[in-house]
């Protein structure tokens, strides 16, 4: 571990928002250092496609009307009123100059856009958040001194007898080395908790069987125990961003089916869904909402997609059913399905099942009230009205061509927010309210200030935006409180 014996600010996690506060703080004139426990640094934040803003650049290029009044009123709404009203305010007052900064810093736009039904306020990023951090904000927050130290671990925040931070105990992964490293200042960023399958199980109300990261892996809730150690409160545990649909194979990691055509057509196209029982349960128009769409699936034991050859030939050769609303996909149909469902069923894909009928679709899959909700739903389809739960008769494809294909579904999630209560500076709360001085926390572990029980796609790229914004913010606090 070469690292000097003090810094200014240590900053736990070496993803976006960790990286973007070692290139403010940096900039700033801070000794900054950034530990990451990964081999690589990056994390899940590489993945990050586009960040939220209102009233930037390329939004009045577009003439995009939104006013920051409407945003922060249906984000209250939406949250029932669980957000931080004055953390949100900030936030969105903040949030077209920080578009505008990363593109200063060398950040490349594709476009803004909306997501599914949402508003038009995805500033995607050209090479995703991959580039933003590997591109540009790493290496400049390098070439302005910050040190970096991988395969490393923040083991204990040190606090002294005022409850005053007053350094970092490190330990070297490879060689379990350690290091006391002084600072009056840790920013924790790292990524909150979605791969820590004990406190999805018992912090949240989610099945953790059902629950599929699509991220780094390498969010194990390392910052919120940090703090939960040094006195932070326990806040707003129990959300995470839920992705709707997602091919259910636990034998593989979550993000190699991220951009698949079959994930695709069995989560987006607002095909038939049944449960474990073979029962239709909502109107698969719900995909629209990704969030939504993935509360919906989390009130069911298990979730299937029921297919007929038609369909699946309809998608790869002739054209979608409806837009990728969630996904930032361009082309007018499914081109490679065919082709990556034999591939699943080479590999004995655990999630795709086939049969000549629905008969006997409904035996290999334990689906007892399939063929009945079949013979109903064909029903529905041909009459053009669903009576049961109002799906768009565009929507209605019936299911009668074989062979026949069961497709099963978990949950994807990309991360969680919340663990820790934070004011608007960043400062972690202990259990009276009161800051932890010198402790602070930045993206997904201090976004539990944003959210209620619920992510809210509706405003697009909230989450991303949060992180770089928070990043900087509390680099700009911390050299306000050190040096001001």
């Amino acid at each position: 571990m070469k690292t000097n014996e003090q810094y200014d600010v240590v900053i736990v996690g070496g993803g976006a928002a960790g990286f973007t506060a070692a290139y403010q703080a940096s900039h700033r004139g801070l000794s900054t250092l950034v530990v990451e426990k990964g081999r690589n640094t990056g994390g899940s934040g590489e993945y990050i496609e586009g960040a939220f803003a209102v009233d930037s650049y390329l939004q009045k290029e577009h003439n995009v009307a939104l006013t920051k009044e409407d945003v922060l009123n249906e984000e209250l709404e939406y949250s029932h009123y669980r957000a931080d009203t004055q953390v949100w305010k900030e936030y969105i007052d903040a949030s077209a100059d920080i578009i505008k900064w990363l593109k200063d810093l060398g950040v490349e736009y594709l476009d803004v856009a909306p997501l599914g039904s949402g508003y038009r306020t995805w500033h995607l990023f050209k090479g995703l958040g991959k580039s933003v951090i590997h591109d540009v904000l790493e290496p400049k927050a390098k070439e302005q001194g910050t040190d970096v130290i991988t395969s490393t671990t923040v083991a204990k925040v040190n606090l002294d007898n005022k409850g005053n931070v007053t350094g970092v105990e490190l330990e070297d992964l490879s060689n379990h080395e350690k290091k006391t490293v002084a600072t009056k200042a840790v920013v924790l960023a790292t990524g909150g908790y979605l791969n820590n399958e004990d406190m999805i199980k018992n912090d949240t109300h989610y099945d953790a069987e059902q629950i599929i990261p699509v991220n780094s892996e390498k969010n194990t809730g390392d910052g919120l125990k940090l703090a939960w150690d040094a006195g932070a409160q326990k806040y707003a545990m129990g959300t995470a961003m839920l992705f709707g649909g997602y091919l259910k194979d636990h034998t593989k990691p979550g993000y190699v089916y991220r951009y698949s055509e079959l994930n695709g057509a069995a989560d987006q196209q607002s095909l038939l869904w049944v449960n474990e029982n073979g029962d239709r349960f909502v109107n698969e128009e719900v995909v629209d909402n990704f969030a939504l769409a993935g509360n919906a699936l989390c009130t069911q034991g298990k979730v299937f997609t029921i297919v007929d050859q038609s369909t699946i030939d309809h998608l790869a050769d002739d054209q979608l059913y409806k837009q990728m609303g969630t996904w930032d996909y361009h082309d007018t149909k499914l081109p490679h399905l065919k082709e990556e469902m034999q591939k699943a069923f080479d590999e004995k894909a655990p999630y795709l099942t086939k049969a000549d009928s629905i008969h006997e679709l409904a035996e290999k899959v334990g689906l007892e009230n399939l063929e009945k909700t079949i013979e109903h739903y064909n029903e529905l389809a041909h009459s053009g009205k669903d009576t049961d739960f109002g799906k768009k008769a565009d929507f209605l494809i019936p299911v009668e061509n074989g062979p026949f294909y069961a497709i099963e579904l978990g949950v994807g999630a990309f991360c969680t927010m919340g663990g820790l209560k934070t004011n608007t500076e960043h400062e972690v709360l202990d259990k009276a309210g009161k800051p932890i001085n010198g402790l602070y926390a930045a993206g997904n572990d201090a976004a539990g200030m944003l959210i209620g029980d619920t992510y809210g796609p509706n405003m697009p790229g909230t989450e991303a935006g949060f992180v770089f914004y928070s990043g900087k913010h509390v680099a700009n606090i911390i050299y306000d409180q050190l040096k001001g």
